[in-house]
């Protein structure tokens, strides 16, 4: 009975013999479903980028957002069920008001990933609430220490500092590439930050199984003065086309290899 979830799946409050909360796994797997989001902490700053599937041939670009700002050095980059990571962000958005106004100065990164994930937690802890099927990517600088910060918000109301991490569909593919690059003993910048999530994210969709998508990337750096700020156009435009460069090298040389053997 416990490992199919019956009879413990129905409330958020219940946990199984085995020790799991159904409804918040239930809750991870609604993010796997959804697109695939990336942030990177580079040495000049944080990159986020969200591959939007485009659901409709009529859906106009730019609509429903995935990537907002929540300070003037903050933004939150989400992935899962939209209308959920909508409300996380405006509560982000709440607290980061709340934190202004009390204390006068910008609230940190590593505050505003605590708050977000307490607030989550919260709902998985009643039976009449239901968990956020989102994960949320922070990215903000610490006026402060004068460093960029990233974490990620899970559904469980979990909150970690990463170099690099990953949510939504692809999440593990896309952890094994940015282990690759090996970022905490050689940082990059955040412009090569934006090619790489590009390669990546070019990388796990599928033509012949997923749907076409939109590329969604912004930064705050020093280049920005330490504002959240949406990537400029052609500078994606010229990450997109060195990705598939690079992806279509790769495959040369799988298929050179291939021929060897």
């Amino acid at each position: 009975m416990a490992s199919s979830g019956s009879g413990y799946d129905l409330s958020s409050s219940t946990f199984s013999p085995d020790g799991r909360i159904f409804q918040v796994e239930y809750a991870s797997k609604a993010v796997e479903n959804s697109g695939t989001a990336i942030g990177i902490l580079c040495k000049d700053g944080v990159v986020l980028g969200v591959n939007k599937p485009l659901l409709h041939k009529m859906l106009v670009p730019g609509s429903s957002q995935r990537i907002h700002t929540v300070s003037a050095s903050s933004g939150v980059a989400m992935t899962g069920f939209i209308p959920d990571g909508r409300q996380v962000v405006n509560r982000a958005r709440e607290e980061a008001a709340n934190y202004k106004e009390t204390y006068g100065s910008t609230i940190p990164p590593k505050i505003l990933g605590d708050r977000m994930a307490t607030y989550v937690h919260y709902f998985t802890l009643h039976g009449s609430l239901r968990p956020f099927g989102a994960s949320c990517l922070v990215g903000g600088y610490d006026e402060v220490t004068q460093t960029p910060e990233l974490y990620m918000v899970e559904p469980s109301g979990t909150t970690y500092s990463y170099y690099a991490c990953a949510a939504g569909k692809g999440r593990q593919p896309a952890k094994t590439e940015l282990e690759k690059l090996d970022l905490s003993k050689t940082p990059i910048t955040c412009e090569e930050a934006v090619k790489q999530i590009c390669r990546i994210i070019y990388m796990l969709h599928d033509e012949s199984k997923d749907k076409p998508f939109e590329l969604e990337l912004s930064w705050l750096s020093e280049a920005t003065q330490w504002k959240h700020k949406g990537v400029p156009k052609d500078v994606i435009a010229s990450s997109v086309e060195w990705a598939k460069a690079q992806l279509e090298e790769e495959e040369d040389d799988d298929e050179e290899d291939g021929m060897e053997e």
